[in-house]
C-alpha cells in the first residue's frame, strides 16, 4: 500500500463531564459521555521510504510538533518500521475547543500508518500508544460512543440513539490546565452507574486511593442509577463549565446564545465549545447553522451536527492480529 487518502477523524462532545476525584498523582477522575459527531478534520498519507516523518498542513498551519506528528513518531519507535510518511491533514475540527481535534487526528494516523506500513497490530497493541499520547485517543481507537471513567482510559462502549446538535465555538480558547487548577472546580460529584450496565464496569477510582464523591465514600463503588434515555436528554453537567465561564466571557455568552435558540446548552470538555440538543429540526437542516450563524460574532464557528453510531474507522484495528 501505497497511499491512504480521505481518512476522517471525527470531533466529540461530553454529554456530561463530572469530576468524581482526584488522584495521588494529581491526575483528576471523571465520569463521562463521549459522542462522536460528523464535525470531522480529514488527513491523507502517503508512504515513504526513507522513514522521515513530514506534515502537511492545507489549511491554516498547525502547531510543529502537533499530537499527528507525535503519533506518527511514536508508532514508528514503537514497530521499528523502516517506512515513514507524508502527512496531509485539512484542519475543520476547531483548537482549543475540547472536542478531541487533537486527539483524534492522532487516533487516525495510528490507525492509518498500521494499514500503510502494513503492521497489522491488533487495537489491544495500539491502545497503550494512544494512552501515552493524551487521555482522550483511546476512545477514538475504540471506535464508539462511550462511558468514560478514570482519566479516560476506562471504556465501556454505550449504544445512544441519533441526535441532532447544535455545537458552538467561540472565538477564544482556554488553557486546560487553569480550569483544573481553579477554585471552581468540583471534585467530588457522586459517581453514577449507567443503567444495563454489567456489574463491574463502575468506576474503579477507589482502586487507585483517589478522594472521590461522597456516595462512593460512603457506599463502596455504588453511585447514583442513570439512564440511557437520561443521558440523551441532558443528565448532569459538566463541572468545568464554572471554571471556564470565570475565565472567559465567551463561553458564558455562547451557552447563553444556544440556550435562547434551542432551550439548552451545556460547554463540552475543557474547551470553550458548547453545544445544544435539537429537538426539531425545522428550518435547522444542513451542516451550517444557517438561521442564526451570520448573527455570530467575528471569530466564531457553528454547525448543526450529527452523531455517530460509531468512528468511520471502526474495525481498521481488530483485537486479534490477522
Amino acid at each position: 500500500m501505497l497511499a491512504l487518502y480521505d481518512v476522517a477523524a471525527p470531533a466529540k462532545l461530553n454529554l456530561f463531564l463530572h469530576v468524581v476525584g482526584r488522584r495521588s498523582d494529581g491526575y483528576h477522575l471523571i465520569e463521562s459521555v463521549f459522542v462522536l459527531i460528523d464535525w470531522c478534520d480529514t488527513l491523507h498519507f502517503e508512504r515513504r521510504s526513507d522513514a522521515k516523518l513530514h506534515r502537511h498542513d492545507l489549511g491554516a498551519a498547525l502547531p510543529v510538533d502537533d499530537l499527528c506528528l507525535r503519533a506518527a513518531r511514536l508508532f514508528q519507535s514503537a514497530s521499528g518500521c523502516a517506512y515513514g510518511a507524508d502527512i496531509h491533514i485539512a484542519k475543520q475540527v476547531p483548537t482549543g475547543a475540547g472536542m478531541g481535534g487533537g486527539s483524534s487526528d492522532a487516533a487516525s494516523t495510528l490507525l492509518a500508518l498500521n494499514r500503510l506500513w502494513s503492521l497489522n497490530w491488533p487495537l489491544s497493541r495500539l491502545l497503550p500508544l494512544g494512552l501515552q499520547l493524551g487521555a482522550d485517543v483511546p476512545f477514538f481507537l475504540g471506535g464508539e460512543n462511550a462511558f468514560v471513567q478514570g482519566i479516560g482510559e476506562i471504556l465501556t462502549p454505550l449504544t445512544l440513539p441519533s441526535q441532532h446538535i447544535a455545537v458552538l465555538k467561540p472565538a477564544a480558547a482556554i488553557a486546560t490546565s487553569e480550569i483544573f487548577a481553579s477554585p471552581l472546580l468540583a471534585r467530588n460529584t457522586d459517581t453514577v452507574i449507567v443503567a444495563g450496565f454489567p456489574a463491574g464496569t463502575i468506576s474503579h477510582a477507589l482502586d487507585v486511593g483517589a478522594d472521590t464523591g461522597a456516595n462512593a465514600r460512603e457506599n463502596g463503588n455504588a453511585g447514583k442509577v442513570v439512564s440511557v434515555e437520561a443521558i440523551v436528554k441532558g443528565f448532569g453537567r459538566n463541572d468545568l463549565e464554572p471554571a471556564a465561564e470565570s475565565q472567559c466571557a465567551e463561553v458564558s455568552h455562547a451557552l447563553n446564545l444556544l440556550k435562547t435558540r434551542f432551550g439548552n446548552s451545556r460547554m463540552t470538555g475543557s474547551g470553550s465549545a458548547v453545544f445544544a440538543r435539537i429537538e426539531m429540526l425545522e428550518g435547522l437542516s444542513g451542516p451550517p447553522m444557517a438561521t442564526w450563524a451570520e448573527d455570530l460574532p467575528s471569530g466564531w464557528v457553528g454547525r448543526i451536527c450529527r452523531s455517530l453510531e460509531h468512528h468511520p474507522l471502526t474495525r481498521w484495528a481488530t483485537d486479534q492480529a490477522d
